[in-house]
This record gives C-alpha cells, sequence and structure tokens, in this order.
C-alpha cells in the first residue's frame, strides 16, 4: 500500500486494477448515452442509391449544353417519380423525369435542375441554361460507405450515431452494462435526508450528492444504507456491496482519528488496500482498495472534499468500468476571471464555471472552495488545478483543467 502519493499516480493504480462490465443487447431506442461494447461497420452504402437533393428534373446533362436565355433547350417529360417510388423508365436523350427530395435517380440520368429554374407544362420542361453531368446528385454511399468502420467499442452512442445505426437497420446494439455501484455512509451522526435531526445529528448529504454524479456517469447507483462508527459494520456493509455491485464508494472514516476505521472494514471486508491518501486539496483525506478486480472507494465525509476526490481519481475508473475508450476526462486549458488568494503546498482543485467571452474560454470560481461548502459546486461544469507549491494565483492565470 501506498500514501500520500499524487493524484495523478492513484488514479492510475485504480485504473489498472478495473477492467469493463459484461455487454448486452439494448433496443437503439433506449441506447442513448450508453457505452458500445462491439465495433460496428456499415452493412449497407447510406444512401443506397442516387438520390435527387431537391425537387426538380432529372435529366442527362449532354442534352443541355448550349442552353441559353436566347437558346432553350427543351426535354419530353417521361413521368413523374415521388419520392419512395421507384424509376419506371429510363431517361433517353432529349427527355427528362419529375423528381422530387429523395426521389431515385432515374437511369440515363446524370444531373438534376430545380423546378424554379426551368418553366414546364405536363410534358415538357425548357431550360435557359446548361446542367453539367454529374452535378446536384446525392451519391449512392456519399454519406457512409458499406464496410466502413461507424464506431468502435467504448465509444458513446450520442444523436449521431443513433440516427446513423438506424440508417443502417442496427435496431439493437451491444452495449455494456450499466455498472452496480454501491453507495455506503458511514458515520454514527448521519441520518437519512427525509429525517428530522437530532442533537448532534446531520442529514446524510453524500448519498444524493453521489447518487447524482453515478447517475450522470452512467453506472446505477446501489444505496447499502448508514453503517455506524464500528468496523465490523462498517466491513459488513462492504461487503455486502461487493457481493452484490460492480464498484463501492464509502464516505467517511478515512482519517487519522479514533472513529476512522474505514480503511480496516476494507481490509477486513477482503480488500487490498492500494493507498491511504493522496497530495491534493480539497479530498487529501481517502482510502482505496480492491477485491477480485471490483473498486472499493472510501472518500472523506465532508462533502465537497468527496466530490472533488471522487472527480479526479474514482471517475476514470468507474468510466473505465462503464466501458469508455478513453475513461481518463480530456483537459483543456482555462483562465481564470478572478484571482485565487491562497497559497498551495499540494495541488489544488479548484471548482468553477466555464464562460466563453470573446473567443476565449474563461473559468469563474464558484465563492467557495472548502472542504464541506458543497452548495459551491451547484452548477459547476470544470476543475481546475493549480501546480503544488504555488502561491496566490492572480486573475488572468491560465491553468490547466478538465470536464466535468
Amino acid at each position: 500500500m501506498e500514501r500520500n502519493i499524487s493524484f495523478e499516480r492513484a488514479r492510475q493504480l485504480l485504473l489498472e486494477c478495473v477492467r469493463p462490465v459484461g455487454g448486452e443487447t439494448v433496443p437503439l431506442s433506449l441506447c442513448g448515452g450508453r457505452v458500445l461494447a462491439q465495433d460496428l461497420a456499415a452493412r449497407e452504402n447510406v444512401p443506397l442509391f442516387d438520390r435527387s437533393p431537391y425537387d426538380g428534373f432529372a435529366l442527362r446533362g449532354e442534352d443541355t449544353q448550349g442552353a441559353a436565355p436566347e437558346h432553350p433547350v427543351t426535354l419530353t417529360i417521361l413521368e413523374e417519380v415521388p419520392a419512395g417510388a421507384v424509376p419506371a423508365r429510363t431517361v433517353e436523350p432529349g427527355t427528362a423525369a419529375k423528381v422530387f427530395t429523395g426521389t431515385q435517380i432515374p437511369r440515363g440520368a446524370n444531373g438534376v435542375v430545380k423546378f424554379e429554374d426551368t418553366s414546364f407544362d405536363a410534358d415538357h420542361v425548357t431550360l435557359r441554361r446548361p446542367v453539367k453531368p454529374g452535378s446536384n446528385l446525392i451519391r449512392a454511399g456519399e454519406d457512409i460507405r458499406q464496410g466502413e468502420l461507424l464506431a468502435r467499442q467504448g465509444t458513446v452512442i450520442d444523436p449521431g450515431l443513433a440516427g446513423t445505426l438506424a440508417a443502417q437497420g442496427i435496431a439493437a446494439p451491444v452495449v455494456f452494462q450499466k455498472p452496480r455501484v454501491g453507495i455506503l455512509s458511514t458515520g454514527s451522526e448521519l441520518v437519512e435526508a427525509e429525517d428530522t435531526p437530532g442533537p448532534g445529528k446531520i442529514r446524510n448529504s453524500n448519498r444524493a450528492m453521489l447518487e447524482a454524479a453515478l447517475t450522470a456517469l452512467g453506472c446505477q447507483p446501489v444505496y447499502l444504507g448508514i453503517a455506524g462508527d464500528r468496523k465490523e459494520e462498517i466491513a459488513e456493509g462492504i461487503r455486502t456491496g461487493l457481493d452484490t455491485c460492480d464498484a463501492l464508494v464509502t464516505t467517511g472514516g478515512v482519517s487519522v482519528g479514533d472513529y476512522d476505521v474505514t480503511p480496516e472494514a476494507m481490509e477486513a471486508a477482503g480488500a487490498a488496500l492500494l493507498f491511504r491518501g493522496v497530495d491534493m486539496k480539497p479530498g487529501m483525506a481517502c482510502a482505496y482498495g480492491v477485491r477480485e478486480g471490483k473498486p472499493v472507494c472510501g472518500l472523506s465525509g465532508n462533502p465537497a472534499s468527496a466530490l472533488t476526490n471522487f472527480s479526479a481519481i474514482a471517475l476514470p475508473a468507474l468510466r473505465r468500468l462503464a466501458g469508455h475508450r478513453a475513461p481518463i476526462p480530456r483537459t483543456i486549458l482555462v483562465t481564470l476571471r478572478e484571482g485565487f488568494g491562497k497559497k498551495s503546498p499540494k495541488t489544488r482543485f479548484l471548482r468553477g464555471k466555464l464562460v466563453l467571452e470573446e473567443g476565449r474560454v474563461y473559468m469563474d470560481l464558484s465563492a467557495e472552495q472548502g472542504n464541506v461548502v458543497l452548495s459551491s459546486a451547484i452548477g459547476c461544469d470544470v476543475m481546475a488545478l493549480i501546480p503544488a507549491g504555488s502561491g496566490p494565483v492572480p486573475a488572468g492565470t491560465v491553468l490547466e483543467g478538465f470536464y466535468l
């Protein structure tokens, strides 16, 4: 077991222990936000056939060469082909077919002219400028070609991919199961949110905080209740969680006080400790372990501290568990709109909101950055890192950050 390590080292140790959960076949209508558990290639061209991009006439471009206001070209209309119908006639020299947006291009035609660029009646269409052969056509396979890779395993199904799969007739892709992540709250002082706290008691805000965070990650939160400050009681909760879930997150009992027994309870439940304590602020107090490939993420009982540590260390491992190809959040550079006046002997994480102003990405800091100030996380969508050993940082400082 390692102690007081960098958050990057802690994150990597945990990532190395985690493998994705199994896959399941799910109807495409329910797959938004799910993670593909297979590579998918195009079964067919999209579109399947050459199509018209708008309402007009399909014709041979060669027949229109030389067309001009003073020398119009008139073609005979063979048929009208509504969208969804199949052309019955071949466009021969001197003829055209009336088509509509999405209509299959008839045999023999190699161009389309818009209605508004012509004059026509039921039998003839007249053009006063030429149509270049091969122009104004949507070619078969122009969007997707058969055999083309659509998406790799680990890709999140967004609206574009969902529509693309539907166009291929892939109505039930294989996606990773939603990882079941247990939440165990510890602390004899806790009561549930719906209860009225008695003297010395507080409501369990960490439960709701983690349920929301896990749901946003695409995990299935499983609440395991509150365990008091006894090693045996916490160990029993950890065992239950690891027997029924794919991962476990606990809050409380990871510091160095007399009642901070969660690390010992992890070991009593059969988990091997990976590390205790991380050189970061907030979120320094923590204990992480693993049992049979299932991570146990022991977070501080202080809400903001727990959420920061969760975002920096636990979140990437849970993303890998859920099957993401890139489990570590993408980093960005942000510019502080206001300064931060404290020194940062350890790596410091700042919570805030992104603001785009005059083409530049700024970060507005939350009013309070303390370990217990959870309300300052409302609406936050980014965290920025102040390197260890830094003094106060002024407004305009550029920091590395990551999306939440």
